[in-house]
Protein backbone atom coordinates (compact mmCIF):
# COMPACT_ATOMS: atom_id res chain seq x y z
CA UNK A 1 0.00 0.00 0.00
CA UNK A 2 1.06 3.48 -0.42
CA UNK A 3 0.37 5.94 2.51
CA UNK A 4 1.89 9.02 0.80
CA UNK A 5 -1.70 10.45 1.00
CA UNK A 6 -2.03 10.15 5.10
CA UNK A 7 -3.68 13.16 6.00
CA UNK A 8 -2.96 13.93 10.22
CA UNK A 9 -5.40 16.37 11.15
CA UNK A 10 -6.90 17.29 14.28
CA UNK A 11 -9.65 14.78 15.22
CA UNK A 12 -13.26 15.63 15.22
CA UNK A 13 -16.24 14.26 17.31
CA UNK A 14 -17.08 12.22 14.17
CA UNK A 15 -14.08 10.41 14.60
CA UNK A 16 -14.76 9.06 17.80
CA UNK A 17 -16.51 5.58 16.83
CA UNK A 18 -13.14 4.80 14.44
CA UNK A 19 -11.03 6.18 17.59
CA UNK A 20 -13.10 3.56 19.91
CA UNK A 21 -12.94 1.26 18.31
CA UNK A 22 -9.00 1.00 17.47
CA UNK A 23 -8.47 1.97 21.64
CA UNK A 24 -10.63 -0.83 21.91
CA UNK A 25 -9.33 -3.57 19.73
CA UNK A 26 -6.28 -3.20 21.93
CA UNK A 27 -5.53 -6.03 23.52
CA UNK A 28 -2.40 -4.67 25.56
CA UNK A 29 -3.55 -1.70 26.38
CA UNK A 30 -5.88 -2.58 29.53
CA UNK A 31 -7.33 0.89 29.93
CA UNK A 32 -10.67 -0.30 29.64
CA UNK A 33 -11.96 0.97 26.18
CA UNK A 34 -15.00 -0.59 24.38
CA UNK A 35 -17.31 -0.39 22.35
CA UNK A 36 -20.32 -0.33 24.38
CA UNK A 37 -22.74 2.67 23.66
CA UNK A 38 -23.02 2.75 27.54
CA UNK A 39 -19.74 4.40 27.45
CA UNK A 40 -19.95 6.52 25.14
CA UNK A 41 -20.91 9.42 27.14
CA UNK A 42 -17.46 9.31 28.94
CA UNK A 43 -15.89 9.65 25.63
CA UNK A 44 -17.85 12.54 24.62
CA UNK A 45 -16.75 14.09 27.93
CA UNK A 46 -13.60 13.45 27.19
CA UNK A 47 -13.14 14.59 23.58
CA UNK A 48 -14.78 17.65 24.93
CA UNK A 49 -12.28 18.33 27.62
CA UNK A 50 -9.35 18.05 25.22
CA UNK A 51 -11.01 19.94 22.28
CA UNK A 52 -11.21 23.01 25.29
CA UNK A 53 -7.66 23.07 26.48
CA UNK A 54 -5.33 25.36 24.61
CA UNK A 55 -2.28 22.44 25.62
CA UNK A 56 -3.73 19.69 24.40
CA UNK A 57 -4.82 18.44 20.86
CA UNK A 58 -5.86 15.12 19.09
CA UNK A 59 -4.79 14.07 16.17
CA UNK A 60 -6.01 11.31 13.90
CA UNK A 61 -4.21 10.43 10.69
CA UNK A 62 -7.07 10.05 7.90
CA UNK A 63 -6.00 7.87 4.22
CA UNK A 64 -8.89 7.13 1.89
CA UNK A 65 -10.94 9.08 4.00
CA UNK A 66 -10.70 6.19 7.19
CA UNK A 67 -9.27 6.98 10.14
CA UNK A 68 -6.06 4.55 10.81
CA UNK A 69 -4.41 6.18 13.71
CA UNK A 70 -4.27 8.71 16.29
CA UNK A 71 -2.21 10.57 18.96
CA UNK A 72 -2.65 12.97 21.49
CA UNK A 73 0.00 15.32 22.07
CA UNK A 74 -0.34 17.67 25.21
CA UNK A 75 2.24 20.35 25.98
CA UNK A 76 3.80 21.41 29.48
CA UNK A 77 5.54 24.02 30.50
CA UNK A 78 7.62 23.78 34.32
CA UNK A 79 10.44 25.81 36.28
CA UNK A 80 13.25 23.13 35.54
CA UNK A 81 15.11 23.56 32.24
CA UNK A 82 14.44 27.40 32.79
CA UNK A 83 11.23 27.52 32.13
CA UNK A 84 10.99 25.38 29.26
CA UNK A 85 8.47 23.41 27.57
CA UNK A 86 7.75 19.48 26.99
CA UNK A 87 5.61 18.34 24.17
CA UNK A 88 4.46 14.69 26.06
CA UNK A 89 3.23 12.53 23.01
CA UNK A 90 0.16 9.58 24.17
CA UNK A 91 -2.06 7.43 22.80
CA UNK A 92 -0.30 6.90 19.47
CA UNK A 93 -2.58 3.93 17.64
CA UNK A 94 -2.29 3.02 14.33
CA UNK A 95 -5.21 0.60 13.29
CA UNK A 96 -3.67 -3.03 14.15
CA UNK A 97 -4.72 -4.67 10.04
CA UNK A 98 -2.59 -1.36 8.64
CA UNK A 99 0.33 -1.46 11.42
CA UNK A 100 4.04 -1.81 9.89
CA UNK A 101 3.09 0.42 7.15
CA UNK A 102 4.31 3.83 7.94
CA UNK A 103 1.60 5.08 9.44
CA UNK A 104 2.73 5.57 13.08
CA UNK A 105 6.47 7.23 11.56
CA UNK A 106 4.08 9.61 9.55
CA UNK A 107 1.90 10.71 13.32
CA UNK A 108 5.31 10.95 15.35
CA UNK A 109 7.26 12.95 12.55
CA UNK A 110 4.19 15.40 12.73
CA UNK A 111 4.10 15.74 16.34
CA UNK A 112 7.35 16.47 16.46
CA UNK A 113 7.59 18.88 13.22
CA UNK A 114 4.58 20.72 15.36
CA UNK A 115 6.60 20.55 19.09
CA UNK A 116 9.64 22.49 17.11
CA UNK A 117 7.54 25.07 15.57
CA UNK A 118 6.23 25.71 18.77
CA UNK A 119 9.99 26.37 20.61
CA UNK A 120 8.98 23.04 22.28
CA UNK A 121 13.09 21.83 23.94
CA UNK A 122 11.85 18.39 24.28
CA UNK A 123 9.36 15.56 23.23
CA UNK A 124 8.75 12.49 25.56
CA UNK A 125 6.37 9.34 25.46
CA UNK A 126 5.44 6.62 27.39
CA UNK A 127 5.39 3.12 26.42
CA UNK A 128 3.74 0.03 28.36
CA UNK A 129 6.91 -2.11 29.18
CA UNK A 130 5.30 -5.37 27.17
CA UNK A 131 5.06 -3.82 23.77
CA UNK A 132 9.02 -4.25 23.05
CA UNK A 133 7.84 -3.74 18.94
CA UNK A 134 7.05 -0.32 20.06
CA UNK A 135 10.09 0.23 21.93
CA UNK A 136 12.29 -0.80 18.93
CA UNK A 137 9.69 1.44 16.95
CA UNK A 138 10.31 4.81 19.08
CA UNK A 139 14.10 3.74 19.26
CA UNK A 140 14.35 3.80 15.16
CA UNK A 141 12.79 7.29 15.43
CA UNK A 142 15.49 8.64 17.65
CA UNK A 143 13.75 8.40 21.53
CA UNK A 144 16.02 7.30 23.78
CA UNK A 145 14.71 4.99 26.90
CA UNK A 146 16.51 7.31 29.68
CA UNK A 147 13.52 7.63 32.03
CA UNK A 148 11.42 5.18 34.14
CA UNK A 149 7.86 5.82 34.52
CA UNK A 150 6.13 4.93 37.31
CA UNK A 151 1.85 4.83 37.74
CA UNK A 152 -0.81 4.29 40.31
CA UNK A 153 -4.79 3.37 39.14
CA UNK A 154 -6.67 5.47 41.56
CA UNK A 155 -9.58 3.74 39.97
Amino acid sequence: MAFGDIIIREARESDLSALIAMFAADPLGGHGDTTDPKAYPDYISAFATIAASPNQTLYVAEWNGEVVGTFQTMITTSLNGRGSSAMIIEAVQTRADLRGQGIGARMIEFAIAEAKSRGVRLVQLTSNAVRKDAHRFYERLGFKPSHIGFKMALK
